[in-house]
């Protein structure tokens, strides 16, 4: 067995305060009602200091007292500055706590000499999801001693995380804050096991090999009491030298946590209450599905990771094969940073049948993708061992515009491929030219010309050709975005031209979807992000939505998309790990009177399905493990939870299919005319299985449910 041969441990620490150093001084604690003579402008510091977290922050910690200088009053958009009198410098380092926004000369506190800035610090975060604690900063000023100074914050940012936090400001011969820890080692084995506390103070931590940054990444890093552990796959560093380096609290024994393993470690119990038809990745945060292929038959999914924390952040791309879209299996991160700040965000995959790039090396089809490095552009990587490596073009990035997220389509009337991207332009005349979808074509992957634009369309598209009612001879091509709204038209390789207005199919937590290249006989499968359904106090976080196949139908609004669970579903339905735990063939509701039953099995993974004949109900409420689903026959509208969705009846009936699992109801309504997406937690005493009719009489035909256990 490997095992990590430790070299050598050394914390830099700053110095303990010399013998006899002078006491701290105070500048501010900004624990009263006012600023006193501090000067204030603009809104954004309010009247006074804060009584801590404001109206629609996030809860902000890590300050001292009961009160700090908060500039989110009324939120991000206003502004301001914070000036304090002149003071002289009497210590070595001026310290104080700060958070709130990473924008640099926007959201911080500056250090002013004869008005001029002499010192700067920023807020710590500019991310989704982040953390409003505040930290502590030291300045060096032994340079400056004995000159007259001021201090002001700053908020001059209107957007997301545009505010400070600052407390306790003193100064002091002991530096406060963060120190560089390191630690030396010799990579013997495949992972190093980092310790998460879910909520702490995120550190920015550096791996080194020679003195070269080899990954760099945000964590936050348990000093006792791990929520889980985060892995890093050391594999490509074995028999190295290898140094982590994380600016650290002086008394932080974090880095000495940090353990060799072999194998991932073993699952909590709590990871094992995991979903069971829907992909969870092993560790960390998961959204948008990326790079959706099948490929030798295996289904690729990749998708945007956070391997380090249960937040987002760290954009890689992570990656999962399966032979039948229900049992995955995690491989290594497919694509990491290429620096700090330079993260890996979304896009998409194909099979380059015909060598088109040239990268092709072996017997197999080469994969091209493509995906948004958020520090160059669009960029171009391709594999030759069935996407389990990637190699970044050496011309990359091969479009640079403002925008993200290409999806790769072969065009094949055109004989060319096409990019279609999210495409912003801020300074367009209309709030809908603003944000849309450019298309550019290529020959080859490698060389892109600017083809059109379509305006009103938001982040994370998909294109794809479909066929109605399955007649090759008559399709039309479907333009996707992020929120599942879409519209039917014609593509010509280089212009969509649209000829209905916007659509949707899906509702609820449902994001970012996108759809497989190359999938067999033509099928067209779609995974979505099961956005903002959180599995807390568990090592994992979001999940994405079932597998589904995507036709288009004629209706008596038009022709419309209609999403369906695939038939491999159906198939683990019908095999050993089914059990049909309720079967009815009618039930009469009477109104006002709850019909209860007990199904003879657990209800943390079923299939439901059932027709709903109305009758002369108002309103028809099916209730399972706790969560009602409620038609409203007069609005016409399905709603459960948050989630509310239009439907209509088919000749006086609703039909239902509901799959549920631990952590989502997904409800098919009409063959899949519309679905929704719900965050659920099953309860695990509740085995009932209720119905209710209100205002009239109605019918359930045929309500069965079945277990599922896509485990077995």
């Amino acid at each position: 067995m490997y095992k990590l041969v430790l070299v050598s441990l050394s914390l830099l620490l700053a110095p303990a305060a010399a013998f006899g150093a002078e006491a701290d001084v105070i500048v501010a604690d900004f624990e009263g009602d006012s600023y006193g003579e501090w000067v204030a402008t603009g809104e954004a510091f309010g009247p006074g200091p804060a009584k801590g977290t404001l109206s629609g922050q996030m809860h902000v910690e890590g300050y001292e007292g009961q009160r700090l200088v908060n500039s989110f009053f009324k939120g991000d958009a206003t502004t301001g500055t914070l000036t304090s009198p002149e003071f002289t410098l009497q210590r070595k380092f001026v310290c104080f706590l700060i958070g709130g926004g990473q924008h640099e000369g926007k959201t911080c506190i500056n250090l002013l000499v004869a008005g001029k800035v002499a010192r700067t610090a920023t807020g710590t975060n500019d991310k989704p999801g982040g953390s409003e604690r505040l930290d502590w900063h030291s300045w060096d000023v032994s340079d400056l001693a004995g000159k007259k100074v001021r201090l002001q914050i700053v908020d001059a940012a209107t957007g997301g995380w545009g505010h400070v936090n600052v407390d306790h400001i003193l100064q002091s011969d002991t530096r406060r804050g963060s120190q560089l820890a390191r630690r030396e080692l010799v990579v013997a084995t495949n992972y190093l096991q980092l310790p998460v506390k879910t909520g702490a103070a995120k550190r920015r931590v550096k791996f080194l090999i020679d003195g070269r940054t080899v990954r760099e990444f945000e964590i936050e890093l348990a000093e006792k009491d791990a929520d889980f552990q985060a892995l890093a796959d050391v594999r490509p560093f074995k028999g190295k030298a290898l140094t982590i380096e994380a600016l650290l609290p002086s008394d932080s024994n974090a880095l000495n946590a940090v353990t060799p393993s072999d194998e991932q470690p073993l699952s909590s119990d709590a990871d094992q209450n995991r979903p069971g038809l829907h992909f969870t990745s092993r560790r960390g945060w998961l959204n948008d599905p990326n790079g959706l292929v099948q490929h030798a038959g295996e289904w690729h999914l990749f998708y945007q990771h956070n391997p380090y924390g249960w937040s987002w952040g760290n954009m890689h791309w992570g990656h999962a094969v399966s032979k039948d879209l229900l049992h995955w299996t995690e491989l290594p991160t497919a694509l990491y940073p290429q620096q700090w700040g330079d993260w890996a965000f979304s896009g998409s995959a194909v099979v380059d049948a015909r060598n088109t790039s040239g990268f092709k090396t072996g017997s197999d089809d080469v994969l091209v993708a493509a995906y948004t490095s958020t520090g160059r552009g669009e960029c171009i990587v391709f594999s030759n061992d069935r996407g389990r490596t990637w190699t970044e073009f050496d011309k990359n990035p091969v479009v640079k515009h403002n925008g993200r997220d290409p999806k790769l389509v072969w065009h094949a009337a055109s004989s060319r491929w096409v990019m279609a991207v999210y495409d912003e332009q801020p300074d367009a005349p209309t709030a809908e030219a603003k944000q849309g979808i450019s298309f550019f074509t290529s020959p080859d992957l490698k060389e892109w010309t600017f083809a059109s634009r379509i305006d009103g369309f938001y982040e994370c598209p998909d294109l794809f050709p479909l066929a109605i009612d399955g007649d090759k001879a008559n399709q039309k091509w479907v333009l996707y975005a992020a929120d599942g709204k879409y519209v039917l038209g014609d593509f010509d390789g280089k212009t969509f031209t649209k000829e209905s207005g916007k659509h949707q199919v899906w509702f609820g937590n449902f994001y970012a979807a996108q759809t497989f290249d190359n999938a067999p006989n033509g099928r067209r499968v779609q995974i979505g992000w099961g956005q903002g359904i959180e599995f807390k106090n568990r090592p994992f976080n979001q999940q994405m939505t079932i597998p589904v196949e995507l036709t288009l139908r004629p209706t008596s609004r038009g022709v419309r998309l209609f999403a369906w669970p695939v038939k491999e579903v159906e198939a683990a339905s019908q095999g050993r790990a089914h059990a049909t735990i309720l079967s009815i063939d009618r039930l009469k509701l009477v109104p006002g009177r709850e019909v209860t039953v007990t199904v003879g099995g657990t209800l943390d993974q079923f299939d439901l399905t059932l027709e709903l004949e109305v009758g002369t109900a108002e309103k028809i409420t099916l209730t399972v493990c706790g969560t009602p689903i409620v038609y409203d026959a007069k609005q016409k509208k399905l709603a459960c939870r948050h989630v509310t969705a239009p439907v209509s009846t088919c000749q006086g009936r609703v039909s239902l299919r509901v799959i549920g699992d631990r952590g989502s109801l997904e409800i098919f309504v009409n063959k899949g005319e519309a679905a929704l997406s719900i965050g659920h937690t099953p309860s695990d005493t509740d085995r009932t299985w209720k119905a209710l009719a209100t205002g009239g009489e109605a019918t359930l035909h045929r309500p069965s449910i079945a277990n599922l256990n896509a485990t077995e």
